[in-house]
């Protein structure tokens, strides 16, 4: 063993410029790979927990028909002993009521179809991260009368800036159409164009008078301590409770969910193609080597070297130099990783294109101890399994035809 590790080592370091290049081909591979499945990682997570935080959060409650109807009638019974219930629950780190209605927005330009969200400001802000999204003007604990903030891409259609009215109209709970109008107090712009584009946001005490005469929420945003309990605590409320549904996020976004569940075999793919590409690099590298060591390997085996030790110490030449480009190859991944995850990486080039669908242009990329392993090993299987192929066609040498080739 001692001397076929010595010849390996040798023989390694007879062409350095070819080893380097072998070796720079591991490095760089294994870096690409896990900055590749960082960056998805980042980019899912930072969608879900964008959406959990701002919006969604870890589970609603709703009137059972209110989601698929959306008619204002369709409040949420028995409020407050919901209320009374989830301050109960330890699982519940915050909620909030909200008030909603679909409507028109109308200013002097246009009217436009949206959503009116009556919300309660100081449960709003301690439950989700909204209110970070206002880019200009107050937010609604502001002293203006019939408060409203609007997506500033709304805004711009509507041609409408802060200070401006605007008329709302919209259904009551007992099916007449309302009216009232309201002053921009601030704008928000969030991660998606469509949602600023569609939502205008109003304090619930101000919808609520004009909606019925009694208090009315149609849906509650509940914050757990962590999205592991979510399905417990939908099932222990639903189990709790008759006149009223709460769903978990995923339920809430079935495309969200299914999109996060893609994301694990589109990283997968994507590392794949990487892995497949540097395969194929290194098999290149390998029988290149292999040619022109053609008539040493035939010497060897004229001397008496056994076939299994030729073949073991090709293989163990690609063993040092793949394990060694892994470790310094995931090195450089983690120093990488460690920069991006606090710079991000900056896809403004593509900014309006991921707004449209609600992607932020600035990604932080991470990983978890098991997936860098995962790289890894994936990294090492691939190199030693395209080193494979040259070892195999190294035994097959005819000593003789080698001798007589050179």
């Amino acid at each position: 063993m001692n001397t076929l590790l010595s010849l390996s080592w040798r023989n390694i370091w007879r062409h350095p410029a070819r080893s380097g290049v072998l070796l720079a081909a591991i490095m760089v591979g294994l870096c690409a790979g896990v900055v590749t499945v960082g960056t998805m990682n980042g980019l899912m997570r930072q969608r879900v927990d964008y959406l959990i935080e701002s919006e969604l959060t870890h589970a609603q409650i709703h009137h059972p028909e209110f989601l698929a109807e959306g008619h204002s009638w369709h409040s949420i019974p028995e409020h407050d002993r919901i209320i009374s219930w989830l301050d109960g629950d330890p699982r519940v780190e915050s909620h909030t009521s909200r008030t909603l209605s679909d409507g028109v927005l109308q200013s002097p330009v246009r009217a436009s179809g949206v959503r009116i969200r009556g919300i309660d400001v100081e449960s709003e802000v301690r439950t989700t991260t909204f209110h970070e999204n206002l880019v200009e003007g107050e937010y609604l604990d502001t002293d203006v009368r019939n408060a409203v903030l609007m997506g500033t891409r709304l805004a711009e259609e509507h041609n409408l800036d802060l200070g401006n009215r605007i008329v709302l109209t919209f259904e009551d709970t007992d099916g007449r159409l309302a009216s009232a109008s309201f002053n921009i107090a601030g704008l928000f712009k969030s991660a998606s164009a469509d949602y600023d584009e569609l939502n205008v946001l109003v304090r619930s005490d101000d919808f609520i008078r004009l909606l019925a005469d009694r208090p009315v929420y149609h849906e509650i945003g509940v914050m757990l301590e962590s999205e592991e309990v979510a399905e417990s605590f939908v099932a222990d409320f639903n189990s709790e409770f008759t006149g009223a549904e709460a769903q978990t996020w995923r339920e809430l976004s079935p495309e969200l969910s299914m999109l996060v569940e893609l994301g694990g075999v589109m990283v997968f793919l994507i590392t794949m193609i990487i892995m497949a590409a540097l395969a194929f690099g290194i098999l290149n590298t390998m029988l290149m080597a292999l040619f022109e060591r053609m008539r040493e390997i035939g010497m060897l085996l004229s001397v008496g070297m056994s076939r299994p030790r030729v073949f073991s110490m090709i293989m163990l030449e690609s063993v040092i130099l793949t394990f060694t480009g892994a470790a310094v190859g995931i090195g450089l991944a983690w120093m990488s990783m460690t920069y991006l995850s606090r710079a991000g990486v900056n896809l403004e080039m593509f900014a309006e294109g991921m707004a449209e669908i609600g992607w932020d242009y600035m990604v932080y990329p991470l990983m978890s101890a098991r997936e860098y392993v995962a790289v890894v090993t994936v990294v090492i299987v691939i190199t030693l399994l395209a080193s494979v192929y040259p070892a195999l066609k190294a035994i097959r040498i005819n000593p003789l035809e080698a001798a007589r080739d050179h």
